[in-house]
């Protein structure tokens, strides 16, 4: 089963790159023309002459046939060369390695808050439904956040809290007079910096965690092991960790990786909202730039750390789950 899964990964990855060359290549309009008449204009040159100028920069040859085309993008890319960015003629690796981890950063304290937040507010919502004067406020909650897309959050967060309060800043990752480095400035700066676009993010996964959970906890309760707990007189905390929570949270864990991913998927608009340098800051240039070597560079070292988040799903399961690495091992 196991080698099941890394042979899937490494097809899903092998179709990523096709994904990434040949889609690039499929949008519609002619970039090298339209290049090409930006630099006739911008230098004054007959279009002939800003025509070469736009195929060098961009090193690609609209005569040339897409197969060996794509054979030297794949020799490149296996020698670890994405190319070089047309705008920032800098190459495209630099630019991933970059801005991979603030997104990562972002993207992962968002998850890891949202996720221990909403599990326990719906853990707790489940084990005391006799009072349930928390569901409906989550429910509604759970109802508009869902329905609201994450970057109008970000939105009302950055006009209500950096614009009229002034509480937080809405642009950047760190204060620039913090010394970049392991000392209390700079990791200070690094959180309160990112508290605006966490927030957005949280706020937008919050609810459909906490209802999520509640409803795996609600079937966990009908379990006869729960009922015995009870009987035996255990404490309500031991019962609430050990029994109902440890049991609940199992299904929910696979979704992490779905989650993980949308996350990336909208960081487009988060991250140029709050001009914060991750992966969907430079997407979101490229795309305006027509950068399309970071295009395909940013879209495949995207599904790359999807995949690897989904491998991370899996081996949280197994260890929160016994069951799931008996049954691994013995397949």
């Amino acid at each position: 089963m196991m080698n099941n899964r890394y042979f899937s990964s490494l097809v899903t990855i092998i179709v990523a790159v096709f994904i990434s060359f040949f889609l690039i290549r499929l949008m519609p309009g002619d970039f090298i023309h339209l290049r090409a008449t930006e630099i006739q204009l911008q230098q004054s040159l007959t279009y002939e002459a800003a025509y070469a100028i736009a195929r060098a920069q961009y090193n690609y040859d609209p005569n040339e046939p897409i197969w060996s085309q794509f054979l030297n993008y794949a020799k490149n890319l296996i020698s670890g060369n994405m190319g070089h960015s047309i705008v920032l003629r800098i190459p495209v690796t630099q630019i991933i390695f970059q801005a991979l981890p603030w997104t990562l950063f972002l993207c992962s304290m968002a998850l890891f808050s949202s996720f221990v937040t909403g599990c326990l507010i719906g853990l707790i919502i489940a084990y005391r439904r006799r009072h349930g004067w928390l569901e409906p406020i989550v429910s509604f909650f759970a109802v508009v956040t869902q329905a609201v897309p994450d970057f109008i959050i970000a939105i009302i967060l950055i006009v209500i809290f950096a614009v009229n309060l002034r509480w937080f800043p809405f642009r950047g990752a760190y204060n620039i007079d913090a010394v970049p480095g392991f000392n209390f400035r700079f990791i200070a700066s690094l959180f309160y910096y990112a508290f605006l676009p966490v927030t957005s993010y949280v706020l937008a996964t919050l609810g459909s965690w906490t209802l999520s959970m509640k409803a795996s906890a609600s079937m966990v309760l009908s379990e006869d092991y729960i009922n015995v707990a009870k009987a035996k007189g255990l404490k309500e905390k031991r019962i609430l960790v050990r029994y109902l929570g440890r049991n609940a949270i199992m299904p929910m864990v696979p979704g992490l990786a779905i989650s993980f991913a949308a996350m990336l998927s909208s960081s487009l608009f988060i991250e140029s909202l709050f001009s914060y340098p991750g992966i969907g800051y430079f997407f979101g240039f490229a795309i305006g730039n027509r950068d399309f070597t970071v295009l395909q560079g940013i879209l495949l070292v995207s599904i790359v750390v999807i995949v690897i988040s989904n491998h991370a799903a899996d081996w949280i399961h197994g260890v929160i789950d016994p069951r799931v690495r008996r049954t691994g091992g013995e397949q």
